[in-house]
């Protein structure tokens, strides 16, 4: 196959998969203490088994009582659909470990005196933009996303009452000079009532995939693969254990860029692991948008206590119509990358997080009540006057 032409893939994972659901029931949480207290601090984790959830973590805000957690969690789980033997909303136990956050994190974070804000650990974070879809997301990532979201819509809609809360995606498609063409193989595995069979299950999964598709783009139906076991009826917690951040990939661009290896799931806008992924994405699709580049990289750099980036690289992937170190200080002058900087531009200490946990925290279209903040395209203008 010559070098043009090649096949990437990208996988996703629905909202009752059970890493999604300890992603959802985690974020629900720091909603919970942003909606409290804007300067609340949240690390949270989950863990979910067959009738058993565990959180753990530590918060510095409102001093919520264990009942008002497990509640948070039996709500997320009832919203997700589980009420299945192993794992019902209303019979699990619900455990919750949760104390106060260290004061020694606290002594580098918070603004003392002449200090500001520092970040909440070290780390490397990155955002990546490209021209592949309309949100300016690689392809791969995006239509497995879709397939799932509208599997879930669904659902939820009462219109299929043979599908369960857990599913997965993968799409592969096939590239010709840099674009995606089409589809070459689709798999999606989705939980399913005991009654239908795989046959069944795939001809009501077929049109939601056909859908998402641009025309044309349908694999052979050879390589469409539904089910492939040919049964999936137990899943969710009680068919694996799911955990808090195992599925960062999904989350992010699906392999199509780099990875800094931080989740984002449970953590409050201080933590850079996610807030300074947010801003590098930001930055990248805003590149992409004013059409300084068709693809763009942005990999920035923290240490623990201090505020400012160690360092901004900037990477158009030899499709850039300015220099790469010119348009890294352009973007620094754009937008102040402190902690707290990318928190007030992008409007982060807010109850918006919960519904970044399935499908993708890019690629979102922006809400109204600022939720996606982090998609917005408002400096393509300024980018533009500047080159």
């Amino acid at each position: 196959m010559p070098v043009s032409e090649y096949l990437f893939t990208s996988e996703s994972v629905s909202e009752g998969h059970p890493d999604k659901v300890c992603d959802l029931v985690s974020d629900s949480i720091v909603d919970a203490f942003l909606a409290e207290d804007s300067n609340s601090r949240v690390a949270v984790e989950t863990m979910a088994t067959t009738n058993l959830t565990v959180i753990a973590g530590e918060t510095r805000g409102p001093d919520f009582s264990s009942k008002k957690i497990e509640d948070v969690v039996r709500n997320v789980i009832r919203g997700i659909g589980y009420e299945q033997r192993g794992f019902h909303w209303c019979d699990l136990r619900v455990e919750v470990h949760l104390h106060r956050q260290s004061d020694d994190i606290a002594m580098g974070v918070d603004a003392i005196g002449n200090k500001d804000e520092g970040a909440g650990d070290q780390g490397i974070m990155f955002g990546y933009a490209c021209r592949e879809t309309d949100v300016l997301m690689p392809a791969p990532i995006y239509f497995s996303h879709e397939i799932l979201r509208s599997l879930a819509q669904a659902r939820h809609a009462g219109e299929t009452l043979a599908l369960g809360p857990d599913s997965k995606s993968q799409v592969t498609l096939r590239y010709a000079n840099g674009q995606p063409v089409g589809a070459a193989s689709v798999v999606v595995s989705t939980q399913h009532k005991p009654e239908f069979d795989q046959d069944q299950v795939r001809e009501i999964v077929r049109p939601h995939v056909e859908k998402v598709l641009p025309d044309g783009w349908m694999c052979p139906d050879k390589d469409f693969y539904v089910n492939p076991t040919g049964r999936f009826v137990i899943g969710g917690p009680d068919g694996d254990c799911g955990l808090t951040g195992r599925k960062i990939i999904v989350d992010t661009y699906g392999g199509a860029a780099p990875h800094g290896g931080g989740a984002f799931s449970g953590k409050d806008p201080t933590k850079v692991d996610r807030s300074a992924a947010y801003v590098a994405r930001y930055l990248a699709k805003n590149v992409v948008a004013a059409r300084l580049a068709e693809r763009c990289t942005i990999q920035l750099a923290y240490a623990i206590g201090l505020s400012r980036p160690l360092s901004v690289y900037v990477d158009t992937h030899g499709t850039g119509e300015v220099e790469e170190s010119q348009l890294s200080t352009v973007l620094q002058e754009r937008v102040d990358l402190s902690p707290r900087g990318i928190r007030e531009h992008l409007n982060l200490s807010r109850p918006i997080f919960a519904r970044t946990a399935a499908y993708g925290h890019f690629g979102r279209n922006p809400d109204a009540d600022g939720g996606f903040s982090w998609e917005r395209c408002d400096l393509v203008e300024d980018l533009r006057k500047a080159f």
